[in-house]
């Protein structure tokens, strides 16, 4: 979860590292620092806190490298603190690293019996003195590679060494690392944001592999240390994508691009003129497939949630979904012909990628569902579906959201209608739903008044309940969840028919209950749910679709009416005043909304 870079130049490049930290500044923010190379002395700059600091800290103590690494930090070793900062240092190497060292505690102890003197509380640690050590009787590329051997866990590195003033050796294994190139200077970086500034030719490293990077070319190896051949990519360089404009925060940005996101989305996988679908290159027949597994994380998984009543609606397939955390640890039943799809916005998540590497290795169809095509998980899945999103900064996932769950349900209405599960007059209706989803989002924006109304209640209880039937438990559940992101309120999402079942144990008077009731096949049961804990004391915020029947209940406190679509989509709609809700509350607390604590937006580590 943290970020890393590194630039080897014949200019000082301290200035350019702190430029590139504060794009990677949305990776983590508990700490940053920068080491460069200066006359053969490894020299640190450092700081708790944000890149802001670190730049207060750069202006009383220069650092004049043509060399250097930087560091933004997500703590899991040791706790937040300039001496738990990254990079540490010897005085022959130096260090930055994302990732987990799973066997740190027991290099630690061998290493202390040999003399070494541990500063930190880190686990990366350990690498520095490791390199220090091999050093004595190896050349650097042997230290690496025993090093590389030694360590067990995930990383992604960044290292300088004392002795070489023209080299940067990045390492990865499980973490993302990329490496771009630049006219007489080339760099290193979690990812390609953050080089995206300085260039726009980069190499992903794949797993257990190296990199030698020098000013005027770059050697890649595999852990043996043998020679790899790597492609170079060109990305886009549409910097406006990655700015605020005139917006207070990206997540505001974001949640209002949502109608272009659809558009983006709608356009890249939809034949307007022959109102058809298109996926093309599918590798697999259509008819081979029996089931269906969905794996994510966090708000991804929510998305996963949703899809499998779309799937279960719509086609004959066995589908269930599961928490790619948990998939590892359990004993799978792996079926040929069942196709898992990995839900991922970054296409970096650690417990994703791991999901989706266990299944490769047993020969499974593989599919991912991606942002940044870019991506380990996108680079490693059979076929990749890509939701067309642009940049999403803000680590509380909102637009992303929404693009997973938009593919998602192409791809369920491709599989049914190929498998001749749904009719033609069916397919084409939903499809004309579809594209005017992205009008119908675009007016459900203009609710944000209301909700600026209550928002205060939610921030100001002690706890809040989202609930929901069908397809609108899931949103319930990313409703809470986006709350507890961003305004740090207790809030937990139930389905309505399960109150009874002990959580109406939890309501009093006064609590703020948001109860999901769009007009579909659950409405009216949903609707006496909702009695039962208005009965009890609750005030209830009901979000529903707009219609002639109005619900009338004297006792409801506010209420949120949204578009009208089929009911496929409208789960699209109701998740609108939810993202508007969260923004809302943590505005008035005046929480950093962009970079809420403890949280990173990459989660690269398990």
């Amino acid at each position: 979860m943290c970020g890393i870079v590194g630039i080897t130049s014949t200019k000082k490049v301290s200035a350019t590292i702190l430029n590139s930290l504060r794009k990677l500044e949305y990776r983590g923010y508990d700490s940053a620092g920068i080491a460069t190379l200066e006359s053969g002395i490894i020299k640190e700059v450092k700081c708790e806190g944000r890149v802001d600091a670190l730049e207060q800290n750069l202006s009383k103590q220069k650092l004049e490298g043509n060399i250097g690494i930087g560091h933004v930090r997500w703590a899991t070793h040791g706790v937040p603190s300039t001496v738990n900062a990254h990079p540490h240092s010897s005085d022959k190497v130096s260090v930055v690293h994302n990732g987990i060292i799973e066997n740190s505690t027991i290099l630690k102890k061998l290493l202390i019996k040999k003399g070494y003197v541990f500063k930190s509380q880190t686990d990366t640690e350990v690498i520095v003195h490791l390199i220090t050590e091999y050093l004595k009787k190896n050349d650097l590329k042997n230290s690496i590679i025993k090093m590389l051997k030694r360590v067990h866990g995930s990383f992604a590195l960044g290292i300088i060494f004392q002795d070489q003033p023209n080299l940067i050796v990045g390492a990865r294994r499980g973490s993302p690392l990329a490496v771009g190139y630049g006219p007489n200077e080339n760099y290193l970086g979690s990812d390609s944001y953050a080089l995206k500034s300085m260039t726009n030719k980069v190499t992903y490293l794949d797993d257990s592999e190296f990199c030698i990077i020098k000013r005027d070319n770059v050697e890649f190896f595999n852990e043996k240390g043998n020679k790899v051949n790597k492609k170079v990519l060109e990305l886009s360089k549409n910097e406006e994508e990655y700015e605020k404009g005139d917006y207070k925060h990206f997540m505001a940005k974001e949640i209002d691009e949502q109608p272009s996101t659809i558009k983006n989305c709608v356009n890249e996988y939809i034949n307007k003129i022959s109102n058809s679908i298109n996926i093309y290159n599918f590798p697999w027949k259509y008819k081979d497939i029996s089931s269906v597994l969905l794996i994510g994380c966090g708000t991804a998984y929510h998305s996963c949630l949703i899809a499998k009543y779309w799937f279960e609606q719509m086609t004959n397939l066995d589908v269930n979904v599961d928490i790619a955390s948990e998939f590892r640890y359990r004993k799978n039943k792996f079926k040929k012909d069942c196709l898992y799809i990995f839900v991922s916005q970054s296409g970096e998540t650690a417990d994703t990628y791991a999901a989706l590497d266990l299944c490769n290795k047993n020969n499974l169809k593989t599919c991912s569902i991606v942002n940044v095509v870019e991506s380990s998980i996108a680079r490693n899945s059979q076929f990749v579906l890509p939701i067309h999103c642009g940049p999403e900064i803000g680590v509380a996932s909102t637009k992303a959201f929404l693009g997973q769950r938009l593919v998602l349900y192409i791809l369920c209405l491709k599989l049914s209608y190929e498998r001749k599960e749904i009719d033609k007059k069916t397919f084409s209706s939903k499809v004309k739903s579809l594209l005017e989803l992205s009008k119908n989002v675009k007016k459900t924006l203009s609710t944000e008044d209301q909700i600026q109304t209550v928002c205060k209640s939610f921030v100001d209880a002690k706890g809040s309940m989202f609930l929901g039937r069908g397809f609108s438990y899931p949103i319930a559940l990313e409703g809470a969840l986006k709350l507890k992101e961003l305004a740090y309120v207790h809030a937990e999402g139930y389905p309505a028919g399960e109150m009874k079942h002990g959580p109406l144990a939890l309501i009093e008077d006064g609590m703020p209950v948001v109860v999901l009731a769009p007009r579909d096949e659950y409405f009216k049961k949903t609707i006496s749910n909702m009695q039962e804990v208005i009965a009890r004391g609750a005030k209830v915020l009901l979000i529903t679709n707009k219609s002639k029947d109005e619900v009338f209940h004297e006792n409801i406190w506010q209420s949120i009416k949204v578009e009208n679509t089929n009911d496929d989509l409208l789960p699209f709609l109701i998740t609108i005043p939810l993202q508007k809700l969260a923004y809302h509350s943590a505005l008035n607390k005046g929480y950093d909304i962009d970079k809420p604590r403890n949280l990173a937006k990459s989660v690269t580590v398990e």
